[in-house]
């Protein structure tokens, strides 16, 4: 088995992160992925939260992901991410104006459309204010 697994993280607007790593843990749809070398295959949906790099045994960077998709398998893991910062590069009012804005969208929705999307934007801010918590 090999030491490191290919991790590659795409956002719409480029190339996040491309690298071997030696662990990445995902914010998956159904709890945190811990992915090494030899990982099985696998596809999933990827919640807001935040994606930790490891080398050497401990977390090298954090990056901040507002949902998307993980593929897996045994030499790459890959996220598909609708939104991807590096947690360094958060702005700790920016997120909190952020979601200040997402509720108040939720209390002005007049839809069932409208109140949906204010609930999925309140749950990204309130990932990205946790993650510069």
């Amino acid at each position: 088995m090999a030491d490191t697994i290919q991790f590659d993280l795409v956002s719409p607007e480029r190339l996040v992160a491309s690298e071997p790593v030696e662990m990445v843990v995902v914010p998956g749809g159904e709890g945190d992925l811990g992915v090494l070398p030899g990982h099985s295959l696998l596809i999933g949906t990827v919640r807001p939260g935040v994606i930790d790099i490891h080398e050497g045994g401990k977390v090298k960077a954090q990056i901040f992901v507002a949902g998307g998709f993980v593929e897996v398998n045994p030499e790459t893991c890959t996220v598909l991410a609708e939104e991807a910062v590096p947690v360094g590069e958060i702005d700790k009012a920016q997120a909190t104006e952020r979601l200040e804005t997402a509720k108040k969208a939720l209390s002005d929705a007049a839809d069932d459309k409208a109140k949906s999307d204010a609930e999925a934007a309140i749950k990204v801010a309130e990932a990205m204010v946790a993650a510069v918590a």
